[in-house]
């Protein structure tokens, strides 16, 4: 049977070894699926594609060997891994997708999206993304070292904690009239996002939404047939 898989949000990292192994048992078990989609967030932070730390290779060598099974492969960015780039994803064998991209989903047009540009109401972070995704600052900060740039990335993340503390949390949430634009610019009736942490399957006047979960105590995915579409978790 032909199936096609959506995941987002692993946030690999040498702290959490667990959610690595998972990964791989994850790719082993569906070897035979014909697209798997990374919607972002694969990474806790990427400071680019020359890092050499023992994660980035034991992970970028399990993906070259799932593409290699015969399975297609595609990456996209997040707001943790804006940095993931052309050479990682050649790598691996990987296509490298934009922000936003319209797949013919077994006869449906579907919006895949990470889903960080969804969430208008949270202003602070829309312009720290605006920042990040310029070419001019991604250049400044790949032309430092990846010492440098570790640190700089551990300094980001803390204080990404520290602001999102303080928000309320439908700042962080989707702006459900972005929503409807975004599906009617792409004219589309389905979406597939993460980023939020909020896994569902949204039934909306503009169409059908999935959320995708993080992987933390349990990890989740999408797997899409031509008879249906499901959301699945399962224990870490």
């Amino acid at each position: 049977m032909s199936y096609t898989l959506f995941i987002s949000d692993l946030h690999l990292s040498p702290s959490r070894p667990d959610l690595t192994r998972a990964r791989e048992e994850f790719l082993c078990r569906h070897h035979d699926c014909e697209n798997l989609y990374i919607l972002g967030d694969l990474f806790e932070t990427w400071v680019g594609d020359d890092d050499d730390s023992g994660l980035a290779v034991h992970v970028s060598s399990l993906l070259a060997g799932f593409c290699a099974s015969g399975a297609a492969l595609f990456l996209m960015q997040g707001n943790r891994d804006f940095l993931l780039g052309a050479d990682f994803a050649a790598v691996t064998g990987a296509t490298l997708l934009s922000d936003t991209v319209v797949i013919d989903l077994y006869g449906k047009p579907t919006l895949l999206m990470h889903g960080d540009s969804l969430c208008t109401m949270d202003e602070e972070y829309q312009a720290f993304r605006k920042t990040a995704r310029s070419p001019a600052w991604q250049a400044q900060l790949l032309a430092k070292s990846l010492a440098e740039r570790h640190q700089i990335a551990d300094e980001l993340r803390s204080m990404s904690s520290q602001a999102n503390s303080q928000k309320a949390e439908d700042i962080m949430d989707i702006t459900p009239s972005e929503v409807v634009e975004q599906m009617k610019l792409h004219g589309v009736r389905q979406l597939i996002h993460g980023h939020t942490h909020r896994p569902a399957r949204h039934e909306e006047p503009s169409g059908l939404r999935w959320v995708l979960g993080d992987w933390d105590e349990q990890g989740w995915y999408i797997e899409a047939t031509e008879e249906e579409i499901k959301l699945i978790n399962f224990v870490i």
